[in-house]
């Protein structure tokens, strides 16, 4: 038995002296890391932390929010009338109400929309994002919206089951998507903590910015009393930056992919030439990702997809024949989103390389490894579009009951006794959120952090009934995968954000 050192010795009459509640030290977390051999990581989709959470008991929800925060506020910069709700035309949709200008119950009178329903989905875009934010006020959301006021509701989240796992473990009330925008970057965010590079983007796909950086309204873009913003930079023309960086969404070049093969190319490929409606897709990129470091070090990993199998042999038809996998939602679909599949756009893994037979696997053989208890060290899982909660395609029950089946299989698994599980959101979906983002020198930078979103922290190690203030983002993922591991750190990574450690025991 190895001799206790003086300074331990000293550290624990230091603890006793102060009734055994001694702050943890870095070499107690360090210890309580090195606990955990699984990672797994489940990636949601768009809600924001007050839409889902923010009535949950001991977090800093809506009712802690400012009278500016939830006071949205026009073009102009004077208060809205009221919430309107918009259609896809930019006009009112007269199946909603006209509310006050303030947070509304999403299930409850006079709106009415059960779990069970799919809502509209608010546009949740990066330029978008860092003016609905507007400097940390959070009151820009509804008059940067393709739907005016429906970004302001939420919804009582008692009936989640998902709320039930983040009673009975740790709920993260600080954590904030890594990029501003949407759901591609943000993924590309979770494995590389960077944005992807489109450096010969034709000028169809660049975001038109006035001289302070912000969106180029078109002329006689409607005040939001009476209409959603229009903007130059919206869907086709905002997805890459002046300089060059693929920001919004931009298809994979391989399948499966929003974009067919060219005719009589190869079909594994997506057409290099792209599509009217969704521009080029991305040339393959060769950034450094959490892949890589955890192969340099021979740390087992897999991302695995709902849909995956599927959806590739959908890609891989002719370019004549209509996907019925790919973003679809025909019977038997399961409403695949190629963009949500971050290494499908690295030279890496591309087709017919070992790492994409090695690292890129279906959801089906996720359910088959956790049984067996052969998950490798870290797991990302992405469900199926069917699953992900994303507003407009799928309603919210379908995901709630989906991840909470799979904690509940995780939890039986062989492996739990040392796993940790992160069960976050890609982004806030276009939903506002009170909490500004932190801002600063190591806190952020020229992608974000964007809105806040929810984090479940799950696992036989993890703090029980607990919610955690620490401010985290996407990157604290990576960050803790880094250092459990021992990995050559990604230098995207913000200095000062979190790495998940106060959520362990």
């Amino acid at each position: 038995m190895r001799t206790p050192t003086r300074r331990t010795l000293l550290a624990l009459v230091a603890a006793l002296a102060a009734g055994g509640c001694a702050a943890p030290t870095r070499d107690d977390r360090q210890a309580s890391m090195r606990r955990i051999q699984n990672v797994v990581v489940i990636f949601a989709e768009n809600h924001s932390f007050d839409n889902l959470y923010g009535l949950f008991p001991g977090a800093d929800g809506v009712a802690n929010a400012t009278a500016e925060q939830m006071t949205q506020l026009d073009h102009d910069g004077q208060p809205l009338k009221e919430l309107i709700v918009f259609r896809p035309d930019g006009k009112p949709d007269a199946r909603f109400p006209r509310l006050p200008n303030k947070p509304f119950r999403i299930d409850a009178p006079p709106v009415n929309k059960a779990i069970t329903e799919i809502v509209p989905s608010p546009i949740h875009a990066f330029f978008h994002n860092q003016e609905q934010i507007n400097g940390g006020k959070n009151n820009k959301f509804a008059a940067m919206s393709t739907v005016g006021g429906w970004t302001m509701g939420h919804y009582d989240g008692n009936q989640f089951k998902l709320w039930q796992w983040a009673k009975e473990y740790t709920l993260a009330d600080r954590f904030f998507m890594g990029a501003f925008g949407g759901s591609y970057l943000n993924h590309q965010y979770l494995i590389c903590a960077c944005a992807p590079v489109h450096a010969d983007a034709p000028q169809s796909m660049r975001a038109v910015l006035d001289a302070d950086g912000k969106l180029t309204k078109k002329p006689g873009s409607p005040s939001a009393n009476e209409g959603a913003v229009q903007v130059f930079s919206s869907g086709l023309g905002g997805q890459v930056t002046p300089d060059g960086l693929s920001v919004n969404t931009t298809q994979p070049p391989w399948q499966p992919s929003g974009v067919p093969p060219a005719e009589g190319g190869s079909l594994e490929a997506a057409d290099p030439a792209g599509s009217k409606s969704l521009g080029q897709p991305l040339p393959p990129q060769r950034q450094r990702t959490i892949g890589d470091t955890l192969s340099a070090k021979g740390v087992s990993w897999a991302w695995y997809s709902g849909g995956w199998n599927v959806a590739s042999a959908d890609g891989k038809q002719p370019p004549s024949v209509k996907r019925k996998m790919i973003y679809t939602r025909d019977e038997g679909s399961p409403m695949f989103q190629p963009h949500h599949q971050p290494f499908n756009y690295y030279s890496r893994f591309a087709p017919g390389t070992a790492d994409r037979t090695a690292h890129i696997k279906d959801g089906e053989d996720l359910l088959r490894d956790i049984a067996a208890g052969t998950l490798p060290a870290v797991t990302f899982y992405k469900p199926a579009g069917r699953y992900t909660q994303h507003p407009s395609y799928t309603d919210v029950k379908s995901g709630d009951e989906h991840m909470a089946d799979l904690l509940a299989k995780l939890r039986a698994s062989p492996q739990w006794k040392d796993m940790l599980i992160v069960l976050t959101y890609d982004e806030n979906g276009g939903y506002w959120d009170h909490v500004p983002p932190p801002s600063g020198a190591g806190w952020s930078d020229r992608l974000g952090p964007g809105t806040r979103i929810p984090a479940l922290i799950v696992g036989p190690h993890v703090k029980r009934g607990h919610v955690d203030h620490t401010v985290y983002d996407t990157a604290s993922i990576l960050k803790f995968v880094t250092k459990r591991f021992e990995l050559e750190p990604l230098p995207g990574v913000r200095e000062k954000t979190g790495d998940l450690s106060a959520a362990l025991q």
